[in-house]
């Protein structure tokens, strides 16, 4: 694919505040109608490369292409054809949801009514509270809200910036579902999240670290760059187990992961008879009941394993 045929083209972006590196050497590129993650801690550096996607920042290396235009010579023109959610909630809490709506259309030149189409599938969710101020609205209600004011333009890209930080887990399921519809109606959308759930929700996503992208592709595929042997370590007193863990020679990491640990191991050769002899050695180690399953990686362990890797190694 061709960069004028790209929603979104990055080359070598970077940005500092002082002394502090917040986006260094990063390239990305994001397809028509593809939903594009942007995952990773906060600090990584993924709302720093929002504004400066958005033209509320401007980089100090590298360049940006926004629908074909450049972020710092094309801003205006920018600004009209995108529409941007910014992770803390920027909407007017005194107005009403109603209110703001129509505030936003106006903003851009546009109406709630020629909007409407591209938001109905979303306004009709928050419809009845239509009359409520904003700042009354429950958490998943204002991000509903948020994303038809990011849409009533009809924008042809749409940039989300932690959308569903500190909302409830069913409210995030619903609002990625809006998310894949929006895709299926052939809008592209760049979304950024901690969590690293959310990623198998996109089509590609970048891991983002320190102002740097350690890998871009598939949720899948990326799970498949873990380098090691993976296994499932499931036992009572887990500081102790995940000590001893790190204490076997041929034991790479030892990390928790939800009730499990997530056990490496510099051996990739038939993983049952490895986890054979890590189950041995833990017993006796006093863990009776320690068991060990090999696991197919996923995608926060490749991460993990990326940000402990040189950049080199990284990238």
């Amino acid at each position: 694919m061709t960069a004028a045929a790209s929603p979104l083209v990055v080359t070598e972006l970077g940005k500092r505040f002082g002394s502090v590196v917040a986006l260094e050497g990063v390239s990305l590129e994001v397809r028509p109608a593809e939903l594009f993650g942007l995952v990773g801690p906060d600090g990584g550096g993924k709302t720093t490369l929002f504004r400066i996607l958005t033209t509320l920042l401007v980089p100090d290396a590298g360049t940006a292409t926004v629908l074909g235009r450049d972020v710092v010579r094309d801003l205006w023109a920018i600004r009209a054809r995108v529409g941007y959610m910014p992770g803390r909630f920027s909407l007017y809490p005194d107005l009403s949801v109603e209110e703001n709506l129509r505030f936003f259309a106006s903003v851009f030149g546009t109406s709630v009514e020629a909007g409407r189409e591209i938001i109905a599938p979303i306004y009709r969710q928050i419809e009845p509270f239509r009359s409520r101020r904003a700042g009354a609205l429950s958490g998943g209600m204002k991000q509903k809200l948020a994303l038809c004011c990011a849409l009533v333009h009809r924008p042809e890209l749409l940039l989300l910036d932690e959308p569903t930080t500190g909302v409830d887990a069913v409210s995030r399921r619903e609002f990625w579902d809006l998310l894949d519809a929006l895709k299926a109606s052939g809008l592209t959308i760049v979304v950024s999240t901690p969590y690293m759930d959310e990623a198998d929700r996109c089509d590609r996503v970048a891991l983002v670290q320190q102002g740097r992208v350690l890998a871009i592709d598939e949720p899948a595929a990326l799970g498949g760059r873990f380098p090691h042997a993976l296994f499932a370590v499931h036992g009572r007193d887990r500081h102790p187990l995940i000590q001893a863990l790190r204490r076997y020679p041929h034991a790479v990491a030892a990390l928790p992961f939800g009730e499990v640990l997530h056990y490496s191991d510099r051996r990739s050769d038939a993983p049952e008879r490895i986890a054979a002899e890590v189950r041995a050695y833990l017993r006796a180690e006093g863990f009776a009941d320690a068991e060990v399953t090999p696991i197919r990686p996923g995608i926060e362990d490749t991460f993990m394993a990326l940000m402990g890797a040189p950049p080199e190694a990284a990238a």
